[in-house]
């Protein structure tokens, strides 16, 4: 108590300062509420700071398969990958983070383009940001209860599409259109949901991944105005935003892919496609021409060998009735032909013409080359792809002989558009088959892919004849035949 004052004073003064202190008390209490609250609403970037926030916002993770041995994190990685190639959200984050070496063990493959694929592909995945239980967290700081699940998942795409962002932005060109070639082969082997998610990334109506327009995160990727120069939220992920233009002749084609796999709910989306804007439903014709001659950019995942030694390997596997029918009549194929693809890759040094010809080292060799686990049994998926290998490799045999396995859905399911482009790779090659082939292509007449063409039709026959190849001779010597006789008549 001051000089001077009295008790009564003293005691009035208290009775004043308890309600200002009860407010001041509750406001500081809600503000801090509101702030741990909105820590997963993202609204607070300080808090995003320290190894202990993101600790506390990320997702938990299973126990590690990797180890620090070699053999240990070979078994990791395709162990991920298998889960990966399956949609599964958090096996495509954890590869992100594994090829972007966060972990001083993982120097030994980081791969910056590998690594954003994946991180891509978790961001484009519904897994990720399809709401599971999530709450109405009601206003004055969120005092509801809230979806923890929801909330790891918003931040672990928060960290990615940063991750992203910056991966991007220090890559050429080149190397951004490896990273979308990448991401829209892996997605074309998920059937009609791949084919779904590639429309959404590229329709301009859905977020940058595919998500809702109005998905916390997409916004923030967008950014905005009105925000700190210092506040990366605002400025937002151009290089992320920005790896798949925006337009609607490719959101149209991959919808009408979707519905070309059987898929009932995919025809039903087509259709909402058209009808959300009146100038789509005028592209029709276009992109049912330019679908009949799509082919994904790649036969098979770019079997790459870093300077690691483990292989990028392709873990897609036949999904649906027709990918399993067509595996099986692999014995149809003689095997010569595959014979000959293992000794073009350098995996036998003479043709085998049966299975039982291989050792089991050679089996092992071919299954490391593709990333496989060793079973020393050469499996039907792995003839395949020992045809697809070579051919992609430069070998024109492989390239005749794969181009057929598409014609008659041998091994692969039928496909003309593939089935075009691997007789054209041969026919660069001076394949007379080849040459043969493409000419019966332009005879007949494949709408979309080679549309009739006679003239076109016989310059491919001559030139498959004057290179030595008999049915064209043969077929030649008729057409000429033929000629004479009109003139003479």
């Amino acid at each position: 108590m001051h000089e001077g004052e009295t008790t009564t004073d003293t005691r009035s003064r208290r009775r004043w300062r308890g309600p200002a202190a009860a407010v001041g008390v509750i406001a500081v209490i809600a503000m801090l509420a509101g702030s741990v609250a909105s820590c997963s609403d993202q609204n607070f970037s300080f808090l995003r700071r320290g190894d202990a926030v993101a600790n506390a916002n990320a997702c938990p993770r299973p126990p590690s398969v990797t180890g620090a041995e070699f053999n240990a994190q070979e078994a990791g990685l395709r162990q991920l990958r298998r889960a990966a190639f399956r949609g599964d959200f958090f096996a495509q984050l954890e590869l992100g983070n594994r090829y972007a070496a966060l972990r001083a063990t993982d120097k030994n493959i980081e791969d910056p383009i590998e690594s954003a694929v994946w991180t891509g592909l978790a961001l484009a995945n519904d897994e990720g940001f399809a709401p599971i239980n999530r709450v109405d967290r009601g206003g004055f700081g969120g005092w509801r209860p809230v979806s923890r699940y929801d909330d790891c998942r918003a931040w672990e795409r928060h960290v990615a599409y940063q991750r992203l962002d910056g991966q991007l932005s220090r890559m050429t060109m080149e190397e951004q259109a490896e990273v979308r070639n990448r991401m829209i082969y892996v997605l074309s082997t998920q059937d009609a949901d791949g084919f779904r998610t590639l429309a959404r990334l590229h329709d301009a109506l859905y977020g940058p991944f595919g998500e809702p327009s109005d998905n916390r995160e997409a916004r923030e990727a967008q950014g905005g105005p009105g925000g700190r120069q210092s506040d990366p939220r605002r400025r937002g992920f151009y290089s992320a935003v920005n790896l798949f233009p925006r337009n609607d002749v490719d959101a149209y084609l991959y919808n009408y892919l979707a519905v070309q796999t059987g898929d009932v709910g995919a025809y039903v989306l087509l259709r909402d496609f058209e009808r959300s804007t009146p100038a789509r439903s005028r592209y029709g014709a276009f992109v049912e021409a330019k679908a009949r001659q799509w082919v994904p950019p790649y036969e098979f995942y770019p079997n790459e060998a870093p300077a690691s030694g483990v292989p990028f390997s392709d873990e897609s596997r036949p999904r649906g009735d027709a990918y399993e029918y067509s595996l099986g009549r692999m014995t149809e194929l003689p095997f010569v032909h595959v014979g000959r693809a293992l000794r073009y890759l350098g995996v036998t040094e003479t043709v085998a013409e049966r299975p039982t010809d291989l050792s089991a080292r050679q089996i092992q060799t071919l299954e490391a080359m593709l990333g496989h686990n060793m079973e020393s049994r050469l499996s039907n998926i792995e003839m395949v792809r020992a045809v697809q290998l070579a051919a992609v490799n430069g070998s024109s045999e492989a390239q005749l002989v794969l181009a057929v396995m598409y014609s008659e859905g041998i091994g692969v399911p039928a496909d003309y558009a593939r089935a075009f482009h691997w007789y054209s790779q041969a026919d660069r090659q001076g394949s007379p088959e080849a040459k043969f082939a493409m000419s019966t292509y332009f005879a007949l007449g494949v709408a979309g892919v080679a549309d009739q063409d006679k003239a076109q039709a016989v310059a491919l026959r001559i030139d498959s004849a004057l290179a030595g190849f008999g049915p064209s001779a043969s077929r030649l010597q008729a057409v000429l035949a033929q000629v004479s006789r009109s003139q003479r008549r």
